[in-house]
């Protein structure tokens, strides 16, 4: 999961990518970066570094930040090490002149490429990432044509993929057959921009457009944009962790707004395991509009601040050290003692993961005077993990894995009761169409064929 966005002939291009990416900050804090230029023959400039988005784009760097066009991402790793080496957008020099790539996603035969692509091409790869793998594609391609070099590099990865491409004039938006990503096109004073969600668009003030649809390849470019489609895949596989986690509520993902998705969840969690408590309090921020649905539903009091989040702490789950998601946990929520002490609390959380932090919060809660805590989770066990963009790498990580019953999790999180969404309930509140989503974490079931080198992890 990251963020990526662009910009089209816009002369404040590098400016608007930067605050795009402020809308998009919560898709990854590891790194940031932005490729602006001024369009064909006249170069690329590179800023990217670890850290926010605040820590790499300063003031001083704002000042010099200039060109018509510009490519944009903030990275959440899922294949490569946490290091300014691997920090997006890439860019290399090739026949066709100068390519830079953002991708938000993971291509599941990186691997068997990458040393296809040395062995054979004698490619020589400068970072970690499986994303250099597309553009080791096109550069050795030998295609006659850049628009050729990059159909064929698309045709050959697989997994999941929604990226945005920077070459001469044009500035490219692609979603991979399967719609794992979201990649929304909008419209900024006559120039065209893209983002993984609508709700960046908003905080530049865009007109949205319409969201990429599956397999597409949009060119925008100096005349009018125009599309082609890679072939169709069997089914689709969007991923449905976007509306349960991911995506920002006030983004519309998939055809449908994430806040009332997640809204619905909360009210088929509270039919599905209902508790006697005197209050619903959510774990911040994913957890809310669930705690709103689940607390409706049952009229129970909602105290949407019962945990005090300290925002200037990022997002737990995608810290890459357990460590440090541990330490971060102390930092980011401070429980309400006046609506804690003396209470029935039931805590309502998007979902569970590895448990550390479900631990700690109901221990928080119960230091606080709570007198039983109920733990409600909007969403079924995680019990596979992902290879198509969330950082669970292996079963034993998960501890609906480890721990394969309800009741063996309840023991370890330290909660009174514990309840999940079943999936039935969860397809149910999200999906006109269950068919169309990917449910593989919680599930086993993968909507692709698994990476080769990574088998020996799910058996």
């Amino acid at each position: 999961m990251c963020g990526i966005a662009g910009v089209h002939n816009h002369p404040r291009a590098a400016r608007l990518g930067e605050r795009l990416l402020f809308g998009l900050q919560h898709r990854g804090q590891e790194s940031a970066g932005q490729t602006f230029g001024f369009g064909a023959g006249k170069g690329f400039c590179e800023i990217k570094g670890t850290g926010l988005v605040a820590d790499v784009f300063t003031t001083e760097v704002l000042h010099g930040l200039d060109g018509m066009f510009c490519i944009c991402h903030t990275r959440y790793s899922t294949a490569g090490s946490s290091c300014k080496k691997n920090a997006q957008p890439l860019t290399t020099h090739t026949v066709y002149g100068e390519v830079s790539l953002a991708h938000n996603g993971n291509l599941t035969n990186a691997g068997f490429l990458r040393q296809k692509l040395e062995r054979e091409k004698g490619a020589a790869f400068v970072t970690e990432s499986d994303s250099e793998v597309i553009l080791q594609l096109i550069a050795h391609s030998g295609c006659s044509s850049f628009s050729e070099a990059l159909y064929y590099a698309l045709t050959t990865v697989e997994g999941a993929f929604a990226l945005v491409i920077m070459h001469g004039d044009s500035i490219y938006g692609v979603c991979d057959p399967y719609h794992f990503r979201p990649l929304w096109l909008g419209r900024y004073e006559g120039s065209y921009v893209l983002s993984s969600e609508d709700c960046a668009l908003d905080l530049i003030g865009a007109e949205r457009v319409r969201e990429l649809e599956p397999g597409e390849i949009l060119e925008i470019g100096p005349g009018v944009p125009q599309s082609k489609y890679l072939a169709k895949a069997p089914h689709l596989a969007r991923c449905i962790f976007e509306h349960v986690y991911f995506s920002r509520p006030d983004s519309l993902v998939f055809g449908r707004q994430v806040y009332e998705s997640r809204e619905q969840l909360g009210r088929e969690l509270a039919r599905e395991q209902p508790a006697s408590a005197d209050v619903v309090i959510p774990v911040p921020d994913g957890g809310v509009p669930a705690a709103d649905g689940y607390a409706q539903q049952l009229g129970i009091r909602f105290v949407p601040q019962g945990l005090v989040r300290n925002h200037y702490v990022g997002r737990t789950f995608i810290n890459p050290d357990d460590a440090e998601r541990d330490e971060t946990i102390r930092l980011k929520l401070n429980p309400l003692r006046y609506a804690i002490k003396g209470k029935r609390v039931v805590l309502v959380d998007d979902s569970i993961v590895r448990g550390a932090t479900s631990r700690q919060i109901v221990r928080l809660v119960r230091q606080f005077g709570a007198t039983e805590v109920h733990f409600r989770v909007s969403s079924p066990p995680i019990i596979s993990p992902c290879f198509w963009g969330i950082d669970t790498p292996t079963s034993e990580e998960l501890i609906a894995y480890s721990k394969p019953t309800p009741e063996a999790v309840r023991k370890y999180i330290q909660a009174n009761t514990l309840g999940y969404l079943s999936l039935q309930g969860m397809l149910k509140a999200l999906a006109s169409k269950p068919q169309e989503f990917c449910t593989s974490c919680f599930t086993g079931i993968c909507p692709t064929a698994y990476p080769v080198e990574q088998l020996t992890q799910i058996q």
